[in-house]
């Protein structure tokens, strides 16, 4: 199994997250931020991991801060259980429907970290979420996990739907990329011999 631990303790946020990047979906979340706690469950069960997460922040003031430390803690965890990157497939892509909306996510672990967001969330607020937050949140894995990730709508007018399908073909194009592949075990697959700084 492939594990992955992380604490992160800021004056903001404290956060801990344990994974298993070869599980079956089970998951455990309390964020204090009910959508974003229904998009990273859904990333989970899409991606078969296995992860508890716990966080704390200053919700109170808004929940920039816990969104954005949740990326970048969760990142980390990935990170680790991933080690040197030795047999895993690296890239992953899956274009997702739900409903009227149509996203495509397409990633590789590189150990560059780029984010190339091109999300249209026509509102705001999903309940008492601000929908920028996505874009943090995303930004933050990719910083930490050394991710290269495109998300680009292709369709989609509801605001829920939209997010929804971005976290759910991340979770699906997560499980391909970190999925052993028997062509390269035993080594890591890049032409540098190397996939983390």
């Amino acid at each position: 199994m492939r594990t992955g631990e992380y604490a992160r303790s800021t004056t903001e946020t404290k956060i801990k997250i344990k994974l298993n990047i070869d599980g079956k979906g089970l998951f455990t979340c309390k964020t204090g931020i009910g959508f974003l706690d229904h998009m990273l469950e859904l990333m989970a069960r899409h991606g078969r991991f296995d992860a508890e997460i716990t966080a704390n922040g200053d919700v109170e003031v808004d929940y920039h801060h816990t969104v954005e430390d949740l990326g970048i803690a969760l990142g980390k965890a990935f990170s680790d259980a991933l080690g040197d990157m030795c047999g895993v497939t690296r890239y992953g892509s899956f274009m997702l429907p739900m409903d009227e909306s149509l996203i495509i996510v397409a990633l590789d672990f590189s150990g560059r970290p780029c984010l190339c967001y091109d999300l249209q969330v026509p509102a705001q607020k999903v309940g008492d979420f601000d929908t920028e937050l996505v874009r943090e949140f995303f930004a933050g894995f990719c910083n930490s996990a050394g991710l290269t990730l495109h998300l680009k709508q292709l369709a989609g007018i509801n605001s829920h739907h939209i997010i929804e399908a971005a976290f759910k073909g991340f979770g699906r194009a997560l499980r391909q990329a970190v999925a052993l592949d028997d062509k390269f075990s035993g080594e890591i697959p890049s032409t540098k011999g190397l996939l983390k700084n």
